[in-house]
């Protein structure tokens, strides 16, 4: 009799192997699996985060988001680093006031995994419609279950579970197709340094100079003009004479009242 093929598309449709555990090192050469991997479009998703540092102590820091919100991002590790204008800074390097940007990029790859199991044996028991023992080349027996509705091609004519007798040959290939998606997150944290402080304005700096009046130029001639003192050389002579003439009138004076009287 021909071999027959038996083929699941779906999930679900795996036979499961679950007995005479005993034998699986000699069962490989006969219970065959194969995988391949196909990849679909993948699709990006680029998102971004704005804040300026408002505290960092130790591991933990504490970011001021863009639309105002406050955010802890404790434990970061010492190997992480940022670059901040062109300078690749730690958690440690990091002061308030800077500016940080975080890019997301979020890649999502759609696979499917096929799996292709090919088994080789000689019908030794069949139990309709989900229990069917085979048995291999190498002499061992192994028990498969038959998924619900699963037709079998023996020589060109499709049956099921009850078509098998035992003694056909069979030549089983199964076929599971397993939709997955991988996601791929990237995280990349870039900075600048705060804005250097406005320079001081130019205040003009106003000094007095205070300077001496000078002196009239009358009064000023008059000091030149005038000693301090009196020469050494001068004679009293002139006084005494100028006050004996006052004297005298004095008396003449006094005498011309009294006459009058």
């Amino acid at each position: 009799m021909k071999p027959g093929k038996l083929i699941g598309r779906t999930a679900f449709a795996l036979l499961v192997a679950g007995l005479f555990l005993a034998f699986a090192a000699s069962m490989r050469a006969q219970d065959v699996s194969e995988t391949s991997t196909t990849k679909g479009q993948a699709t990006r998703q680029v998102s971004v985060e704005r804040g300026e540092v408002v505290y960092v102590s130790g591991n933990d820091l504490v970011v001021k988001m863009q639309d105002g919100t406050i955010r802890h991002f404790p434990n970061i590790p010492d190997s992480a680093r940022i670059d901040v204008d062109g300078q690749m800074l730690g958690i440690h390097d990091l002061k308030p006031g800077m500016k940080l940007q975080r890019t997301i990029t979020t890649t999502t790859t759609p696979r499917l995994i096929t799996t292709t199991r090919t088994i080789q044996g000689k019908v030794f028991f069949v139990s309709p419609p989900n229990s069917l023992i085979l048995t291999l080349p190498d002499g061992k027996n192994q028990r498969y279950r038959i998924p619900k509705g699963q037709k079998f091609d023996i020589g060109g004519q499709m049956t099921d579970a009850f078509g098998l007798k035992k003694g056909m040959n069979i030549s089983a290939t199964v076929i599971t197709e397993v939709p997955e998606t991988r996601v791929a997150v990237n995280r990349q944290v870039t900075g600048e340094m705060p804005p250097p402080p406005p320079p001081a304005p130019e205040v003009p700096i106003l000094i007095v100079y205070e300077a001496a009046s000078p002196a009239p130029a009358a009064e000023q001639t008059m000091a030149e003009a005038e000693p301090e003192s009196l020469p050494a050389t001068g004679s009293t002579l002139p006084a005494i004479g100028l006050l004996g003439v006052l004297m005298l009138t004095l008396g003449f004076g006094l005498r011309a009242i009294r006459a009058t009287r």
